[in-house]
């Protein structure tokens, strides 16, 4: 079965059910731009948008259907939809959205595995990838860095030492998608209904690396500028592409800005060599900022712990924190917001009707 293949088991089917009984239909979101979608479901592929209530009931815009999304979709027309739910995400890999506010942006929902792809050229950027890491622990996907253009690299062991003290547990890949046999290392992370998203920085091969996937040129891709090895956006737009043998992958836009959307719980779990120190601590409450009996600070004079990595950890650490304190009152303002549109619109139709 199609849909099974794409990863339906019997969560999906058991949160759909409900749906089922009004004669809706299960589908999976391939492509998504503003509020347009292309759905595969068992039998067809469908051209859909969120059906009036459904937008109604969104709590916000993070809410409404991305790339990877189960939804439920009610016929209209032919190969024509009304999404009317979307099923509860297992996992979704968001940033925090461009501007002041602190709103949620998820780029890709119900991925299993995220390659997070690194050129090993001069676009090669450790502190980028540990960001790329704290936002994988937070989705709940399982992470494996990909280190693609090993063609160009002079040290590639030393380069793949250093990605592995930052990766920690995360397999490290290294690929040349211009050699032949050059991306068969990432084949045993594909499997018959597993989800793979690709994420990484313009230029650094994540389209060709599923062209290589698939076998054939599918998707459009371009060189990066020889000055400073920025790729150009050849990738456009969320998609996901079914695999021949079943799974799926989800290729995505270069992103040149990929602010914090995660908890503080998440990034220790990214530099899990600093939180495993700093329960070692006299106090319960160190800042690790010269207090006695700090054990953070004996493992970064013993060396155990690098000071690069120490800076960038107490960066994101402070990135979550304002995260933490922003997001939770931002949520009620936006419930707020919704119940004074609802008591609006009621006033409005009872002015209609006098």
């Amino acid at each position: 079965m199609l849909l099974e293949s794409l990863g339906a088991d019997s969560v999906v089917h058991g949160a759909f059910q409900i749906h089922a009984t009004q004669g809706l239909m299960l589908g999976r979101v391939a492509f998504s731009h503003r509020d347009r979608y292309r759905i595969i479901t068992e039998t067809e592929e469908l051209d859909g948008e969120p059906s009036g209530a459904f937008w109604f009931r969104s709590s916000s815009a993070a809410a409404m259907p991305v790339v990877g999304d189960w939804v439920a979709a009610r016929i209209v027309g032919r190969e024509q939809a009304l999404v009317e739910a979307v099923l509860p995400r297992r996992t979704c890999f968001s940033r925090r959205a461009a501007g002041r506010r602190e709103e949620e942006q998820p780029l890709a929902a119900n991925i299993d595995l995220v390659f997070l792809v690194c050129g090993l050229d001069g676009d090669f950027n450790l502190r980028r990838l540990e960001r790329y890491l704290t936002l994988a622990a937070e989705s709940g996907a399982l992470p494996v860095v990909v280190l693609n253009k090993a063609d160009l690299c002079d040290d590639l062991a030393g380069r793949l030492r250093e990605t592995a003290a930052i990766a920690r547990d995360a397999p490290v890949v290294a690929t040349s998608t211009r050699s032949e046999g050059g991306v068969e290392g990432l084949r045993a992370f594909l499997a018959r209904g597993r989800t793979v998203a690709l994420l990484g920085s313009s230029g650094v091969g994540k389209s060709t690396i599923v062209n290589g996937l698939l076998g054939e040129e599918r998707l459009r891709t371009g060189e990066v500028r020889a000055a400073d090895s920025k790729g150009r956006h050849t990738t456009t737009h969320r998609e996901l592409t079914l695999l021949p043998a079943g799974g799926a992958l989800i290729d995505t836009p270069g992103m040149r800005e990929l602010q914090l959307w995660a908890g503080t719980d998440s990034v220790e779990q990214a530099f899990d060599e600093i939180a495993a120190a700093g329960a070692s601590c006299r106090f319960r409450d160190c800042s690790h900022n010269g207090e006695p009996g700090c054990a953070v600070q004996r493992a970064l004079d013993d060396g155990t712990i690098a000071p690069e990595r120490w800076v960038s950890y107490r960066k994101l650490l402070g990135e979550a924190r304002r995260h933490e304190r922003l997001a939770t009152p931002l949520l009620a303002q936006e419930q707020k917001r919704k119940i004074k549109s609802m008591h609006k619109a009621q006033r409005d139709l009872y002015k209609r009707k006098q």
